[in-house]
């Protein structure tokens, strides 16, 4: 990494903003002038797209990186066993209201009374009187009765159901695992690429975090996905076993009432933050930009209540990904971001959820890094750190200025982009503290964190030497 310009470093921007990549964006000066536009992570669906363009995306990422000197994280977003119907002979039909509709098992395309359900397993852990919600809830059916083969609804919300739509059973855990053999693949894949982080879609326990960590084998760290009610039952376990958490609000919103979502988001962000996860809100927050150059006032303040609310960051899905202005969209989350970020009311409310120290020597240094930072109103935090720990720690507190993560580890430095706060650097190993505190100085003045006879707070492991717990604050006066 060896040019001097830093687009990233010089944002002071404290949440992170997440671009989709896809055919909006999928060459090299698209992606570059999204990064540039503000994007600190980019996230590659595996919903969507073939290995090779994955690859050509990620390759052209690693190469912005490298010009830009400035880590940037990558995440590989796995497709999950999202349920969906076959198709019609028609392509589309109409279903009206209190007309009966069977899902079943047969290899036949679909008419007006019936249409494939590809899920024997879903077919069996139905029960009668359950509600089915096809396309997004636009249509809702009834079970009424069912076999071994089939499930008979009654048509409650009618419409029109085409090819491969989408199904949610928001009463019922799917007895499927979180990764499909497709998944699975794409795992691989993803994995060998070198992605920083890996998304699961549809989690319903901490279950299937566990299996996934097991075929992971510590590879990279993984974001549950948070878009079923059963997620939220199983809400405090899932984030225990998660690396960080993503407020998937598509599927999440079809499956509870519109009206409990904002409710949810405030619970899942104040949960995830309190346990030290990175925690992402996603879904539908610029839509309108998909076609349009501006966003709708509503949508704004969705953006800016997820700020106000200490997401870690916020992420832009078909906007950036298929949509007509996707550098426009990353433009305007980054001003909705920074206009919060400065209004007194947001410190305020970062305050009040200020964080009470663990039983850890990391967690007591990351709250006081916390407390000196605004007691002797220092303007940024260093933290010398190996595997990214004390860097979360102290992220969660949410100080009011940049937190600078510097590590050996490119993957680390990467990953921590993703984190409230944190501007990644990559150093040579240092073997003394003083080298330490010059390499920390050098970074604040280079990239302009901080001015003569402002302090610098720095946290590390002391001896240099020991690879362990961070044990050791230190204050610096430029």
């Amino acid at each position: 990494m060896n040019s001097s310009k830093n687009r990233s470093k010089t944002t002071k921007r404290q949440t992170k903003i997440i671009a989709t990549l896809g055919p909006s964006s999928s060459t090299y000066e698209e992606i570059e002038n999204i990064f540039l536009a503000g994007a600190d992570v980019f996230r590659l669906n595996f919903s969507h797209a073939t290995y090779p363009e994955h690859q050509q995306r990620y390759d052209y990422i690693r190469q912005i990186e490298e010009k830009h000197n400035t880590p940037i994280c990558v995440f590989a977003d796995m497709q999950g066993p999202k349920i969906r119907v076959g198709t019609f002979k028609n392509q589309c039909e109409l279903l009206q209201v209190g007309q009966e509709f069977t899902f079943d098992l047969k290899d036949e395309e679909g008419d007006n009374t019936r249409v494939k359900l590809p899920h024997p397993e879903i077919i069996k852990a139905v029960e009668v009187n359950t509600c089915l919600l096809v396309d997004d809830g636009n249509i809702r059916l009834k079970v009424k009765s069912k076999s071994d083969t089939h499930l008979l609804t009654e048509v409650i919300v009618g419409g029109k159901i085409s090819d491969k739509k989408g199904v949610n059973i928001p009463e019922t855990i799917i007895p499927v695992n979180a990764l499909t053999e497709k998944d699975k693949k794409d795992l691989e894949y993803a994995l060998n690429m070198g992605v920083d982080w890996v998304a699961l879609s549809f989690v319903q326990t901490k279950q299937d975090v566990e299996y996934a960590k097991e075929i992971i084998k510590g590879r990279a760290p993984i974001i549950s996905k948070i878009e079923k009610p059963s997620a939220l039952t199983h809400l405090d376990e899932i984030i225990e076993v998660s690396d960080g958490i993503m407020l998937a609000r598509g599927d999440l919103g079809v499956e509870i009432p519109a009206e409990n979502v904002p409710v949810v988001q405030k619970k899942v962000i104040t949960k995830a933050r309190k346990a030290g996860k990175p925690v992402i809100v996603a879904t539908q927050m610029l839509e309108s930009m998909t076609e349009r150059p501006v966003p709708t006032r509503a949508e704004a303040t969705d953006v800016a209540t997820a700020v106000y609310d200490g997401a870690d960051a916020v992420m832009l899905s078909a906007e950036t990904a298929s949509g007509n202005f996707p550098t426009d969209a990353v433009q305007m989350m980054q001003k909705i971001a920074k206009r919060v970020e400065t209004d007194s009311l947001y410190m305020q409310e970062q305050k009040e959820h200020c964080l009470t120290p663990d039983h850890s020597r990391a967690d007591a240094i990351a709250f006081a890094a916390y407390q000196t930072t605004v007691g002797l109103n220092s303007s940024v935090v260093a933290t010398f750190t190996v595997s990214g720990f004390t860097t979360l720690r102290i992220a969660r507190e949410r100080p009011p200025v940049p937190i600078i993560s510097v590590t050996t580890d490119a993957k680390v430095a990467r990953k921590l982009m993703l984190v409230y706060g944190v501007q990644s650097f990559i150093f040579d190993k240092v073997d003394s503290f003083k080298k330490m505190e010059e390499e920390a100085l050098k970074i604040v003045k280079r990239y302009k964190y901080a001015e003569e006879g402002e302090n610098v707070v720095i946290t590390a492991s002391y001896p240099v030497e020991d690879t362990g717990e961070t044990n050791m604050m230190h204050i610096v006066n430029i």
